[in-house]
């Protein structure tokens, strides 16, 4: 039976703008690279993940009362996504992220998060009747709601989550409950703790600080090409990132990493070396695509690129 993933995180519509670079202050540049509006935010592309690699994907957002909403709504049920806690706000528009490409593959991210500051801890509450097996976090909602559903997990002995993007260093983390896995990448965890994660013991430095703050089981510190630095507490380890075929859009890669980590690891009994590497797979392949929801993989294409790639 699959697992029930219950995510209670954002929902944007991006506005995907390639360009050969980004222009210097006060510079115009002409450019044909074309824009797009896609499907993206931090929830919903795990959402889209969980339901493409064979979980029960219950998704908790809210969207705005206007077009862009409606095809989020429309495009989420092609999924396969469980919409029944997707909740409409009749004053904010639907979150708009501004994603700027540049030809290396790289991303810059303007999000205008709009009804996602609308989501409420009543609507995390009602979320909870889906008994879910799991619950998977973000921080592009208010932090106090991500807080509410993780201490409302934790009462029901549900596991928690949480891919810590965007960090902010005055967020409250001593609040969350005992979590299972918490997943910065490496700009988050400079954020968080004012050490930049290089190098085995730079990683392990601010894995140290973190743990003073944050209560888990696993840390998982996204490197991005450089792998994911792991530490539990006592013992620590660096897994590899798998390369590319070829690298078009960052956007999401971390998304997909973090949810595919999480789904192997709640089916794998917590094998978390196994998880992290089926997670760097999941990433390789996003970064070969465009889009964010979208470029997110398949299980059997995460399971064929492995075959391709043995460790």
């Amino acid at each position: 039976m699959s697992k029930k993933i219950l995510l209670v995180g954002s929902a944007n519509m991006d506005l995907s703008m390639n360009m050969l670079r980004v222009p210097e202050p006060g510079e115009t540049l002409l450019d044909d690279g074309g824009v797009a509006y896609l499907p993206g935010g931090k929830g919903a592309n795990a959402a889209c993940a969980f339901a493409r690699l064979g979980g029960h994907s219950v998704f908790c957002t809210k969207l705005g009362a206007d077009l862009h909403g409606q095809k989020l709504y429309s495009y989420y049920k092609d999924q396969g996504i469980d919409t029944s806690y997707v909740k409409v706000d009749h004053e904010y528009p639907t979150g708009l992220a501004v994603v700027m490409k540049e030809s290396s593959g790289e991303n810059r991210i303007i999000l205008y998060p709009g009804a996602n500051t609308m989501l409420t801890a009543e609507n995390a509450q009602e979320a909870f009747g889906c008994a879910p097996d799991a619950l998977y976090l973000g921080f592009e909602i208010p932090f106090a709601i991500a807080v509410s559903a993780a201490r409302l997990a934790a009462a029901r002995g549900i596991p928690i989550f949480v891919d810590a993007a965007p960090a902010s260093e005055d967020q409250p983390l001593e609040s969350l409950p005992p979590m299972e896995i918490f997943s910065p990448n490496e700009t988050e965890t400079k954020a968080y703790t004012g050490i930049v994660p290089f190098g085995t013991e730079g990683c392990l430095r601010a894995a140290l600080n973190l743990c003073r703050r944050v209560k888990c089981k696993h840390l998982v510190i996204k490197l991005g090409s450089r792998g994911a630095f792991i530490y539990d507490g006592k013992h620590y380890d660096m897994i590899p990132a798998f390369r590319a075929e070829k690298v078009v859009d960052t956007t999401a890669a971390g998304d997909a990493f973090t949810a595919a980590m999480t789904l192997r690891y709640l089916e794998n009994g917590g094998d978390i070396k196994d998880a992290v590497r089926y997670g760097a797979a999941a990433g390789a392949i996003t970064v070969s695509r465009k889009g964010a929801a979208e470029s997110v993989p398949t299980k059997e294409e995460i399971l064929a690129f492995l075959e391709r790639n043995p460790v």
